[in-house]
This record gives C-alpha cells, sequence and structure tokens, in this order.
C-alpha cells in the first residue's frame, strides 16, 4: 500500500467509530454531518477490505478486525499527538495543574496520605481531585478526562499502560475483648460474624449476594477452596469502616494488611494473620495510551511509584531516603 495516497485523517474517524459504535454519534463529536460520516465509514471498509461495523441486534458491532485494530490505532494517534505537540519543559513547583486519579478506599487510606504529602513539597500548587471506581469508566480513562486510575483490578484494557504499585497480604482484626482472641483458629474465625469489604474494578457498583461466596473476592474463594464459608454480618465498601467495626467482640474484619496496621495504637483491637491461606493482591496503576508520554503524567507516575517504594521500605526499615527512579513509565 502507497501511505502517501492515504488519508491519516481516517485513522481519527475509525477512532471515534469504535469507540461510540454508531455513526451518527461519532458524526456529532467530529462535528461533520451523519452522511459525511457514513461515507467515511464506506471509505475505512475499502481500505481495510472489512465491513469493521455490522448492523446487530445491540446496534453496531465492531468485527474481528476491528476490534484488533482499535488499540492499535489509539496507540499510533497517541504518537502522533506526541510527535506534532511543541516540547515544554514540565515545571512541578510552578505548575497550577488539576490531576484527576481514580483511586479506591483502599489506594486513599495507604498512599495517598504520603503522596499528598510528598506533593506539598514537590507541586504545591497542584490541585487533585480523587475519584471513586463509581465516579470512572474505563471509556473515560481511555479518552484522558481521568489521568490515572489505582486500584486493584480484574481486568483491564490491553490498550492501557499499567504498572504494579505494590502487593499486599490479608490479616485479621478482632476485639482484644473477643471470645476467640486466644483461640483464633480456622474453626472459631468460622463460628465467628464476620464484616466483608471490597470494591474493585471500575463503574458503579451493586449489591452483593451473600449466597454467591465465588463471587465475594479473593478472602471467601480462599475459604471455598476449603469447601467453607464464613458468616457475614456487615457488607461495607470502605475499608476504614471494618477497623472501627472490629471493636465489637462479635465480629471478624480481615482486610488488607496495610489497612490492619493503621489500628496498631488502637488498644482495643488486636491483629492476627488469618488461620487460612489468601493469595496476596496487587495494587496497580493504569492510564490511557493518550497519557503516555505527557511530561506532567510521567512526573506524576514518577511520584506516585517514588512514594510507593517508601511506603514498602518504611514497613522493613525505619525510615529512610529511597532514591528517586529514573525510568519513565
Amino acid at each position: 500500500m502507497n501511505l502517501q495516497r492515504v488519508d491519516l485523517n481516517l485513522l481519527v474517524h475509525l477512532d471515534v467509530l469504535l469507540r461510540e459504535k454508531n455513526v451518527t454519534r461519532a458524526a456529532e463529536q467530529l462535528g461533520i454531518t451523519q452522511p459525511a460520516m457514513s461515507n467515511i465509514l464506506r471509505r475505512l471498509r475499502k481500505l481495510f477490505n472489512d465491513p469493521l461495523l455490522v448492523r446487530s441486534s445491540e446496534g453496531m458491532t465492531p468485527t474481528e478486525r476491528a476490534l484488533e485494530l482499535q488499540p492499535r490505532i489509539r496507540e499510533i494517534l497517541a504518537d502522533l499527538t506526541q510527535v506534532l505537540e511543541p516540547r515544554t519543559e514540565f515545571r512541578p513547583y510552578s505548575t497550577s495543574r488539576v490531576f484527576r486519579i481514580m483511586t479506591s478506599d483502599y489506594a486513599e487510606a495507604t498512599l495517598v496520605p504520603k503522596l499528598v504529602k510528598a506533593l506539598r513539597s514537590e507541586a504545591p500548587n497542584v490541585i487533585l481531585d480523587f475519584l471513586t471506581p463509581s465516579d470512572v469508566s474505563y471509556r473515560d480513562m481511555e479518552q484522558g478526562r481521568v489521568d490515572l486510575a489505582i486500584n486493584r483490578f480484574n481486568e483491564i484494557p490491553q490498550s492501557f499502560h499499567q504498572v504494579l504499585v505494590w502487593r499486599d497480604t490479608f490479616s485479621c482484626l478482632l476485639s482484644s475483648e473477643s471470645p476467640y482472641a486466644n483461640r483464633f483458629n480456622l474453626k472459631n474465625y468460622l463460628k465467628a460474624q464476620h464484616v466483608w469489604v471490597s470494591k474493585t474494578g471500575m463503574g458503579v457498583g451493586f449489591g452483593v449476594n451473600p449466597e454467591k461466596s465465588g463471587g465475594l473476592g479473593s478472602i471467601d474463594q480462599a475459604l471455598q477452596r476449603l469447601g467453607q464459608k464464613r458468616q457475614i454480618s456487615v457488607f461495607t465498601r470502605h475499608y476504614q469502616m471494618p477497623a472501627m467495626l472490629a471493636a465489637n467482640k462479635d465480629l471478624i474484619a480481615t482486610l488488607p494488611t496495610r489497612v490492619a496496621r493503621m489500628q496498631a495504637n488502637n488498644d482495643s483491637i488486636i491483629m492476627e494473620e488469618p488461620p487460612f491461606f489468601i493469595p496476596e493482591f496487587e495494587l496497580t496503576m493504569a492510564w490511557s495510551p493518550l497519557l503516555q508520554h505527557h511530561p506532567a503524567h510521567r512526573w506524576l507516575r514518577q511520584l506516585i511509584m517514588h512514594v510507593a517504594r517508601q511506603v514498602v521500605a518504611e514497613e522493613e526499615n525505619p525510615p529512610q531516603n529511597i532514591p528517586v527512579i529514573n525510568h519513565l513509565f
């Protein structure tokens, strides 16, 4: 194929078409008429020798070829944007940029306080807008409306960039007056009432079904592998609440160790290792390919990873200076 004869604007149109899966909405986004958008779709079909979008009972459905093209088109457009943007040096200390970051309650409790402290020193005029997983969709991230997402993800779109922030284990919190405090074993764990907490992934959450333990997360899945099931009395999506509820002598909260450790100075609560194996989990940072090369975003990602390394290091050793990460994400 002779690239000189290809209109690169067609890639922009294809990107919007595959995102909207609707000719009319794509036309509105691009500021052109619906007939013009239909003509562009015909040209795209000819260019790729594929229907790309076909009508179905659910509207316009991408073909297999279109699904293969979509992440590659996004990367190509992101690279072109980077090439065409004027190069300007990013100065953290003087910027007043707004960063919108989706964080889980877990990340807010364990990572964000240290991040904010670092930002007050490195970039005092930066404004942070923290969003919850229910506020954000993958589409918001894909289009660059959200700068970053820091969460436990079951899955992430293939086109997104991601990096492991850290891994964490689970611990149990229970009242020092609990009848199981001195006999904390699996048998007594199953006798007790429990607090369930979780909110992973993106999008609006819905109520859980207590009868479907396989869908309740890694703790209940670990019990299910043992042929066991715990008795859950409270369901919540906030990691701070279980720590408070664990003060009730008839409740046990099983939650990430870094959150549990925040109760280390609470004399009314004790922390125990779970009496059964629960796999550790990963906290991940993800972002759109559109923002991969942006200097401000690269700086923010570096700072977040630097802070995360400090958190992990301080758990193992006294506070020390952790060298700044040199490579870019």
